[in-house]
């Protein structure tokens, strides 16, 4: 894939890079130079993608468990050895400090090795049939089986982990795939598509195709003969594809407010500061489980406070290319406007600042808001940036009821020692994931992941999405084998 500044590369479709047509630029959110341009697919071109799809399925559905498993096995072997490639990549197109950015390829590794593990590992049941008399000599059995073409849209976010996070399971299940990317981030995906390809995966069974909004779309709207959307992005977005989608699956991994309550119990406050900053301010916050709300107990407030404050103002702030980088520019320059305003929304009805605040092009630094309160869009909304809001709390009740006052649910995090509070909080907290002795940023790629309200719906992680592609087919026999 060619990857010189200035040059085209095409979309791939049916095993070749088609280079004629319409390109988009694709600059760096660091210095705005220009990474390569990408040939945009149209509608026709995504038309004939589903066709080649749905002619593949006959032939994924019918590739052998272990043929899936050693394709699966050779593309975590090739991730590896191209992890440079790639984590180079996602640093020129995501503007992700490169050290993330390795990060990232080690998690793509782990999720198609996990998907290879799964690929056998997905078995079935026998039934017997003859529970009433006239049955004698029933009996059945359940498999799983592919529901047919997955067009799965990725963000910029994560480029590769996210579309392996959707390429694996369905290759893992026998799925055909059409993989929309990010228009920030195609080249990521482009070349995740060539090593799949170079694997043994089916030619017609995989299309990369860079589409504009309108015609994405379009396919997972109009186009019946894909069976499932795998989308991941706003919530905004998430749900009108759902709600036009018709018969289809809908899988929606969505927005996040993630919040962390820090109890008084918690014997290593340095630690749990320490890991806050990390959690709402690398990667400069861009991730839908970054930490953003911070609920602590009012007897160490601002003991925690200001431990915080204190790491945050030891990250690394800059170019995405150097090693010691924790917090690079944000992915647009508008989207760097809309946080430094949401900022000053707040500190003008009476925020305050603790650290940071002041945006400089396209960066924004750590940024910790106190004072804050309901109605002010850093508490309410996604803020998809590098900006926390830290909190007092007088009872632990009030405490879950401040997470739970969001319409997101994806992910919340407790440190306590207490395991009457961990529990009731396990009970209460309105969250697809509940992390204790951390923050709510952790995550473990084969884990069922998702949320609730307006965090989705369905669970990624790489057996429960195996489970949300297939379709369990009963088979019943009648005196079979019998004399």
């Amino acid at each position: 894939m060619k990857m010189r500044p200035g040059t085209q590369t095409g979309f791939l479709l049916c095993g070749k890079e088609w280079v004629e047509g319409d390109a988009l630029e694709v600059r760096s959110p660091w210095d705005q130079g220009l990474v390569g341009r990408v040939t945009v697919a149209t509608r026709a071109d995504a038309r004939q993608a589903v066709n080649h799809a749905w002619a593949s399925l006959r032939r994924t559905r019918a590739l052998p468990r272990w043929k899936r498993r050693e394709i699966l096995e050779d593309v975590a072997a090739a991730l590896i050895e191209q992890k440079e490639r790639f984590a180079q990549l996602i640093v020129a197109e995501a503007g992700k400090p490169v050290r993330l950015a390795r990060v990232e390829v080690d998690r793509a590794v782990l999720t198609f090795k996990t998907a290879a593990e799964e690929a056998v590992r997905m078995g079935g049941e026998t039934l017997p049939l003859d529970l009433t008399e006239g049955n004698e000599g029933r009996w059945g059995m359940v498999q799983r089986f592919p529901v047919g073409p997955v067009l799965a849209i990725t963000p910029f976010n994560f480029p590769l982990n996210l579309a392996a996070h959707k390429a694996a399971p369905a290759m893992a299940a026998g799925c055909p795939l059409i993989l929309k990317p990010a228009p920030q981030t195609p080249f990521t995906s482009l070349a995740l598509g060539e090593v799949i390809l170079k694997a043994g995966w089916p030619e017609e069974g995989l299309a990369v195709l860079p589409l504009d909004n309108a015609d994405a779309a379009w396919l997972a709207e109009k186009e019946d003969r894909i069976k499932l959307v795998s989308f991941t992005g706003s919530a905004k977005v998430g749900w009108e594809l759902k709600m036009h989608s018709g018969r289809k699956r809908v899988l929606l991994e969505l927005g996040g407010n993630a919040a962390l309550i820090v109890h008084s119990d918690w014997q290593d406050l340095e630690e749990a500061a320490l890991k806050t900053a990390h959690a709402a301010f690398g990667y400069a916050g861009q991730s839908c489980i970054s930490v953003q709300r911070v609920f602590v107990e009012r007897s160490v407030f601002h003991s925690f406070l200001w431990k915080m404050a204190e790491h945050a103002g030891r990250l690394v702030v800059g170019d995405p290319a150097l090693e010691a980088t924790d917090v690079g520019p944000m992915i647009r320059l508008g989207d760097a406007e809309r946080v430094e305003a949401w900022i000053k929304e707040a500190t003008d009805a009476g925020a305050k600042v603790v650290t940071g605040g002041e945006r400089k092009g396209s960066m924004v630094p750590p940024t910790i808001l106190s004072g804050t309160r309901t109605g002010m869009k850093v508490r309410d909304e996604e803020v998809f940036g590098p900006v926390a809001v830290v909190e007092p709390y007088d009872d632990f009740e009030e405490a879950l009821a401040e997470v739970n006052h969001s319409k997101y649910g994806l992910q919340a995090g407790l440190m306590t020692r207490d395991a009457g509070r961990i529990m009731t909080a396990y009970r209460e907290l309105e969250v697809g994931a509940l992390i204790v002795g951390d923050t709510p940023t952790w995550r473990l790629d084969p884990m069922p992941y998702g949320g609730i309200k307006d965090s989705g719906l369905g669970r990624e992680g790489i057996r429960s999405a195996i489970e949300e592609m297939t379709e369990p087919r009963m088979l019943v026999m009648t005196g079979v084998g019998q004399n």
